[in-house]
């Protein structure tokens, strides 16, 4: 085996990771990597067409099997001339028996030139042999494979006239298609007889000559098909790696926005919850919240009772200003690896600030002083960073930036297939 094929797999699995549904291509640039491999030249048609002896007459030689039945089932090869020549099952192959991928492999993956044949008694082309014909025809204007079109079986014809009807027919059907009769039947009568004009009115020489026309053109095709297949590949990757680069910078500018966002609005939370909580925290002379009550006080409204559930609905009203910032933001519960079993106590407020503040230097340490503000921000902007939509953002982040380095590495090994391919 070429040493170059012992990298080209790896490689083209690179590519395939970013570019699936170019599999096909990169298996052609495989066979095409294989720069001093004879020119294969691939019969095409429906079976009992007269494939296998066509190619018997166009080498001179009785190698591929030629019967009343359907006998090519797998790919046929044989090498002469310098040539490759492939005898595929037909195009009504039974595609149970696995038949249509060997036609597939020998038509799109093989071949450097196609002889699409078609005998003349069955009159005019069939959906299926329009289809093909039409792609092969389309991909010959793409990648410069040949093509060409050999009408076989003209000797069972009953006249001239007839054979030209059905030759107008298939070219009303497909308008500019050069078409080449055949018969095999007249060449080997030709061939065994010695007879000269038998052999000339067989159409086989004259098929042959263009054939090698042809076949001299094939290095030149395929260098061109080459050049074709690793330019589209390399278009899309980069195209693909263009828009994921755009997608990163559109959800980065998202995560980034949205963090300034909550950081500023948190801002303005914290900034009026201070205001808000001035005329409390601000309290001169001896501080009645701090005087415990006594077991006579226990059912009467104190002077300490009062200050307390002042600092405590101020603190309440702190805590519903805070939360609504937070909900807005999607910032609510807590991170699974924090959960406890009462769901109650699972909340981002609960985890920051507690359950309650009772007395006021507390209150003003938490909302009022800036190392309090300053660890508020922090605490809730930890939580903010862990919540669902936040993980999901940078999950989604982390999977475009991995995505974008498989597209990195496709292009390095696109590059590395192709300097390959030169040497």
């Amino acid at each position: 085996m070429n040493p170059q094929h012992d990298s080209f797999d790896p490689l083209a699995r690179e590519v395939l990771a970013v570019v699936p549904g170019r599999a096909h291509d990169l298996a052609r640039l495989r066979v095409l990597a294989q720069a001093k491999a004879a020119p294969t030249v691939t019969v095409v048609g429906k079976y009992n067409h007269g494939k296998s002896r066509l190619l018997n007459e166009l080498m001179g030689r009785d190698v591929f099997a030629v019967a009343d039945r359907r006998e090519t089932v797998t790919l046929s090869e044989h090498h002469h001339a310098e040539l490759r020549w492939l005898d595929a099952p037909g195009l009504d192959a039974d595609v149970a028996l696995q038949d249509d991928s060997h036609a597939q492999e020998a038509t799109w993956l093989q071949a450097d030139v196609r002889l699409f044949v078609h005998a003349a008694k069955e009159g005019e082309l069939d959906a299926a042999e329009r289809h093909l014909l039409q792609a092969l025809r389309e991909d010959q204007q793409r990648t410069r494979r040949q093509t060409l079109f050999v009408l076989t079986q003209v000797d069972q014809m009953s006249d001239e006239e007839q054979l030209a009807k059905v030759s107008a027919a298939i070219v009303g059907q497909m308008p500019g298609l050069a078409l080449h009769p055949v018969s095999s039947t007249r060449h080997r009568s030709g061939v065994e007889g010695g007879k000269s004009l038998l052999l000339q009115r067989s159409g086989i020489p004259a098929l042959q000559a263009l054939l090698r026309e042809v076949v001299e053109q094939v290095p030149g095709a395929r260098q061109h098909e080459r050049s074709l297949l690793f330019t589209e590949i390399a278009r899309q990757v980069e195209q693909q790696q263009a828009a994921l680069e755009s997608a990163l910078l559109a959800l980065r500018q998202r995560q980034q926005q949205q963090r300034q966002d909550f950081e500023q609005g948190l801002q303005a939370v914290l900034e009026k919850v201070h205001q808000d909580l001035l005329p409390v925290v601000e309290f001169q002379g001896d501080d009645p919240a701090l005087v415990p009550d006594t077991a006579a006080d226990e059912f009467k409204l104190t002077a300490g009772k009062r200050e307390r559930a002042r600092i405590h609905v101020a603190y309440s009203r702190a805590c519903i200003a805070i939360r609504a910032h937070l909900i807005q933001h999607g910032v609510e519960g807590l991170p699974a690896s924090q959960q406890t079993s009462v769901a109650s106590l699972d909340t981002v407020m609960v985890a920051v600030l507690g359950i309650s503040i009772k007395y006021r230097a507390d209150l003003r340490r938490r909302f009022c002083e800036p190392a309090g503000q300053a660890q508020l921000k922090q605490s809730f902007l930890h939580y903010y960073e862990l919540s669902e939509d936040r993980q999901a953002l940078q999950q989604q982040i982390a999977i475009t930036q991995a995505e974008l380095h498989a597209h990195a590495r496709a292009r390095q090994a696109l590059a590395r297939l192709r300097e390959g391919e030169g040497a």
